[in-house]
């Protein structure tokens, strides 16, 4: 805990068992109470790896529900456990889980309520070999993201992200798509509902083992993420009611 406030931390995993033992390895336990490791129905031995490292909290799906579909369940039952903040972090080590201690200060600190590990505050995207094509589709993506939304992000594509509990009384995550997309319309719900993002820069590894998706994915995410983009600014100017903005009272 920090402050008396309890941190979860959640694995959303897909043929991971190659890299999760060195994820959790990193993982700093004198802050962190519990891990929630979620499986979306992977062909290797992340489960079983799992269990052998000790993690209490492991959901099996039976069928593959995507990335999306893996994060619903991840964060219904960091909220299960009575998590104060939910951390996101991929378990295939593409991002340092050192950071963990910093994200979850800021919020338990009442700095901001959501923290993202931004790969591209510093040199550490393409340093960490990230592909020239993807770093360039990140930055035009969140330059037209920040005009629509009004924000100042350096990037909303991140996997590595911490929230207070209090935003998923207010947001409605099922709402949204099991897919990629999933991450950037939580995004937009947080920025519709009110709530300030804060960054911490975050080094990044691409390598073999690192999950990552093929350029025909990437395209499509890329238009899901223009599509969420358009839709949160005809909502913010009443011309449209998507469910995904739909507060909870």
């Amino acid at each position: 805990m920090i402050k008396g406030k309890k941190i979860v931390v959640v694995l959303p995993a897909y043929n991971a068992a190659k890299t999760l033992e060195m994820t959790y390895n990193e993982i700093p336990f004198d802050i962190v109470d519990d891990v929630v490791l979620v499986d979306d129905a992977s062909k290797d031995t992340t489960v079983e790896k799992g269990k052998e490292l000790g993690i209490k909290h492991i959901v099996k799906h039976e069928k593959n529900r995507g990335y999306g579909g893996n994060q619903k369940s991840c964060y219904a039952k960091a909220l299960e456990l009575d998590a104060d903040i939910a951390i996101m972090l991929h378990p295939d080590y593409q991002y340092t889980p050192k950071l963990i201690r910093a994200m979850a200060s800021i919020i338990a600190n009442d700095v901001f309520p959501v923290v993202y590990a931004s790969r591209i505050l510093g040199k550490g995207a393409l340093r960490g070999g990230m592909p020239i094509y993807k770093y360039i589709a990140n930055r035009l993506l969140t330059l037209f993201q920040n005009i629509l939304m009004g924000q100042k992000l350096s990037e909303y594509h991140t996997g590595y992200r911490a929230f207070s509990a209090e935003i998923f009384d207010k947001i409605d995550i099922e709402a949204n798509s099991d897919d990629f997309v999933f991450d950037n319309e939580m995004s937009a719900q947080i920025c519709y509902a009110g709530y300030d993002i804060g960054e911490v820069t975050c080094p990044t590894k691409y390598f073999e083992d690192a999950s990552s998706i093929n350029f025909k994915r990437s395209a499509i995410y890329g238009l899901g993420v223009i599509r969420v983009s358009i839709i949160y600014r005809l909502q913010k100017w009443g011309l449209v009611k998507s469910p995904i903005f739909k507060l909870k009272s």
